[in-house]
């Protein structure tokens, strides 16, 4: 059985995993670009190999999580993570940079595959606990953001990278003292542990149901890692263009992110809370519907209709992270729930990769203009694609007159 404290560290976890990808964002924005004399454009690029290794080692982390321990993995997780973002901090060039945010990408690439796969294996509502657990994904995000802001103005960007290595260095001591060493003694003493969940509907593996799931999950994992990925790294420099004075401290516009990402996260738990009781399509057709008219408006807002559309956006780009994890835990077997979790988050985090570049050549030849019409045309795209997702499956009241009939 998950203990709370297990499952606060699963959190804790999320929250660095995300914070450690989105810092050099706000540093590349607000920092770098002056100081080593190099355009906004030029600097983004450098997170693509980090953001690559994010989604490549999503796989063999998965593989490992099935054949070894999760829970090691974890303490892997937690102080690798953080030893490499101290390392991150004594970059003096754009490839030293690149080559710390690659590292960093490694470690960071094991949580999403063992540790939302512990927190599906954990007692209650999967729907909530996905969207807590989430949520506190998305305070990393924000954080990012304000941290990195206040550390740029007051003591310089490295601090941002080594106050919250530090921080994860201590967590993974904390997760092998609290977790590990329980997590062996129940072994010992071979004591049951819990692994179904009572919403679930297992598939069998290659069947024409399960295939034809599985394509709507990775086809909006891909489509939604777009989104995600262009709302959360492009915001600061959104708002530092459209909703800030000129020469505003990079504090305040890190508040204005954070206020925004924050707000955001409120939507992840209210989808959470429906997502256990009534159909992940209807939730997710909503979902998409609500980005499509949010980047309509943000195409040519400016001033506080800019800060509006923000949340609202962040809202619904938050809101779609958990239904994707839900309906994994639905239709798998905990035995090779690490490995579904692996291929969706290496297909999310390679779109992610791929995206970083795609922000900057946009922003350089067209403005974020056109950037929102781009996230506007993949919301729909979403929405279509979850349409035709078999209503027997993924919403339990259809299933359960479909075996009375």
């Amino acid at each position: 059985m998950q203990t709370r404290s297990h499952f606060m560290l699963l959190n804790l976890g999320h929250f660095l995993d995300h914070l450690f990808m989105l810092v050099f964002a706000t540093v590349a924005a607000l920092a770098l670009a002056g100081e080593w004399g190099m355009s906004y454009a030029a600097l983004i690029p450098y997170a693509t190999p980090g953001f690559v290794a994010f989604g490549l080692f999503a796989v063999p982390a998965g593989w490992l999580a099935d054949r070894w321990s999760r829970h090691a993995l974890m303490i892997v997780f937690f102080v690798g993570i953080g030893l490499a973002a101290i390392a991150t901090s004594f970059a003096n060039t754009p490839l030293q940079i690149g080559v710390g945010l690659f590292t960093i990408g490694i470690f960071a690439a094991i949580y999403h595959p063992v540790g939302i796969a512990l927190v599906l294996d954990g007692q209650g509502n999967q729907g909530m606990r996905i969207a807590v657990n989430g949520v506190w994904g998305n305070l990393g995000v924000a954080v990012a953001a304000l941290l990195t802001g206040f550390f740029i103005d007051q003591i310089g960007w490295r601090a941002a990278f080594v106050a919250p290595g530090i921080v994860s260095i201590g967590l993974g001591w904390v997760y092998w003292r609290v977790v590990w060493r329980g997590a062996l003694q129940a072994k010992a003493a071979k004591v049951p542990v819990s692994k179904t969940n009572s919403k679930s509907s297992v598939l069998v593996p290659g069947s024409v149901m399960f295939l034809r799931v599985m394509a709507v999950v990775f086809g909006t994992t891909a489509l939604g890692g777009l989104v995600f990925q262009s709302t959360t790294f492009a915001l600061p420099k959104v708002l530092a263009e459209r909703a800030a004075d000129t020469g505003s401290a990079a504090a305040f516009v890190g508040l204005l992110a954070f206020a925004a990402f924050a707000i955001g996260s409120l939507g992840q738990l209210l989808v959470g809370y429906m997502l256990d009781r009534t159909s992940p399509r209807r939730i997710f057709m909503s979902v998409a519907a609500l980005q499509v008219i949010f980047f309509a408006i943000a195409v040519s807002a400016y001033g506080s209709l800019a800060i509006f559309a923000a949340v609202g956006y962040m809202i619904a780009a938050f809101g779609q992270i958990p239904i994707n994890d839900v309906l994994i835990g639905r239709i798998s077997t905990p035995e090779v729930r690490s490995r579904l979790l692996a291929i969706r988050y290496t297909i999310t985090i390679l779109v992610m990769a791929t995206t970083v570049p795609v922000i900057a050549w946009i922003h350089a030849s067209y403005g974020f203009g056109f950037l929102f019409k781009v996230l506007m045309t993949t919301s729909l795209a979403i929405f279509v694609l979850v349409y035709t997702l078999p209503l027997a499956v993924v919403d339990p009241e259809a299933r359960s007159a479909a075996a009375q009939a």
